[in-house]
């Protein structure tokens, strides 16, 4: 049985979807923020890995193709933005100072627990990536001299754990206005913060898509900035 799993081709992308799927059943069994359809899809590819003995080299084999859809599908997020370029023309200087303000905190956060932590350059520069979507993170972070793997990794934790905890992030900060949320959301936690976003409404997913774009721009010029303070 191992050994069929671990030839299979397909293997990989089969079991990344099945988790997805059975992430996706939870959320609307139990409407729970934790029951994150990511979350789920990556604990059980981990006990299914566990579970059979497959190494992670044979899964990725078939599931990196899952991959390749990310940058297509990052740049499908210009769709709701363009239905909302009224919206956006008339709160460009807002919108963009909460961009900035944010990945400004980002980074700075990062370089303060770096700090009080006494981590190494190389650990530095792999979380400072860690707010910008993953197709961005990786190169960022390779550039600066970081781990990639680990990058992908916090990048994603960041994402889940923006994606449940928006909502009440917003109400515990009295955030009402679609802007604001919107662009908080897609600076703090990328693209699959913004998925939770586009369930919020049509101007707060707008407003998040445009969020990652601009926050991953500029963290690449603010990441290689911030890379020599440490």
């Amino acid at each position: 049985m191992r050994n069929l799993l671990a030839e299979s081709t397909f293997f990989g992308v089969l079991i990344s979807i099945i988790g997805y799927e059975i992430g996706l059943f939870l959320r609307r069994k139990f409407k729970l923020a934790i029951f994150n359809p990511l979350l789920i899809s990556i604990i059980f590819v981990i006990i299914v890995l566990l579970a059979f003995h497959v190494k992670y080299d044979s899964y990725n084999s078939g599931a990196k193709y899952l991959s390749y859809l990310l940058t297509p599908a990052t740049i499908c997020l210009a769709v709701p933005l363009y239905e909302q370029m009224e919206l956006l023309k008339n709160n460009l200087k807002a919108i963009l100072t909460g961009i900035i303000s944010g990945v400004a905190a980002s980074l700075g956060s990062i370089l303060l627990f770096s700090l009080l932590f006494h981590f190494s350059h190389r650990e530095y520069a792999t979380l400072l990536p860690k707010s910008i979507t993953t197709a961005i993170g990786m190169g960022v972070s390779e550039e600066l001299g970081g781990i990639v793997t680990i990058t992908v990794t916090v990048i994603i934790v960041t994402g889940v754990l923006g994606n449940i905890i928006a909502e009440k992030v917003c109400k515990i900060f009295r955030i009402k206005d679609p802007i604001a949320k919107g662009v908080a959301i897609g600076t703090a936690a990328h693209a699959i913060g913004t998925a939770k976003a586009m369930e919020m409404g049509e101007v707060e997913g707008a407003m998040s898509s445009l969020a990652i774009a601009v926050a991953g721009l500029i963290t690449v010029v603010g990441a290689s900035v911030f890379a020599n303070f440490m």
